[in-house]
């Protein structure tokens, strides 16, 4: 094989964005009168798709999640989606990819226009070829769907592209397309959780994705989940 385009997820993989998710559910929750977990009871929560989060959260009262959605936008889209930072080594990482001429794609769960404007304050917009993230009414926030279309919207062969993210929903959603996945156990997810999910690779930090991405690229490889 040889890799030549990139898949980034954004929430635990580009950047740390745990006090604004968790403080806008925390808002949501409240102002639904619901019992509000502590910050480290939702965690879980960043990564995969809210909404299916937030029906999760709120078992006999699912029907409410969208409303709870909609008012976690309220905080989030104020103050929340500035509320995170860039993980260290992450602009080294990507000014390394770029350097090297590989393509660098976001593909988040996350809705595009809080995405974009997260990119533009962080100043990651440079690194990337194009930024991809699921639409307000629910659209393409499944990992899957969105790795779909940006394969048939970018025409780029899977054999060719490796998806990079921490969690499990990352993992499963690059295996559904034929795509290299990579899991990094500096965000959210658990190793345990990506091997689990059946990740072809692992790593523990971002400065060791340019040395696999480069092996990947120069040399044939077995695909393995450790």
């Amino acid at each position: 094989m040889k890799i030549e385009n990139i898949l980034f997820d954004l929430d635990g993989t580009l950047t740390d964005p745990q006090p604004g998710i968790t403080r806008s559910i925390q808002y949501a929750l409240e102002k639904l009168g619901k019992p509000v977990p502590a910050i480290d009871d939702l965690l879980w929560c960043i990564g995969p798709p809210l909404l299916d989060s937030l029906r999760k959260m709120l078992g006999p009262d699912a029907d409410k999640a969208e409303t709870a959605l909609s008012i976690y936008r309220e905080r989030f889209s104020a103050v929340g989606k500035f509320e995170n930072k860039v993980y260290p080594g992450i602009p080294d990482t990507l000014t390394g990819l770029s350097q090297q001429g590989f393509n660098l794609f976001v593909a988040t769960s996350k809705p595009y226009v809080f995405t974009n404007e997260i990119m533009a304050r962080f100043d990651l917009l440079r690194f990337f070829k194009n930024v991809y993230g699921s639409e307000l009414d629910g659209g393409l926030a499944d990992k899957g769907e969105l790795i779909a279309f940006i394969l048939k919207n970018e025409g780029l062969p899977a054999k060719n592209t490796m998806m990079v993210g921490d969690r499990s929903h990352d993992i499963i959603g690059a295996k559904k397309h034929g795509v290299y996945s990579l899991g990094v156990t500096y965000g959210y997810g658990a190793k345990e959780e990506l091997v689990k999910a059946g990740a072809d690779y692992c790593v523990d930090s971002p400065q060791e994705i340019i040395e696999l991405a480069k092996n990947l690229r120069t040399k044939h490889s077995s695909r393995h989940g450790a």
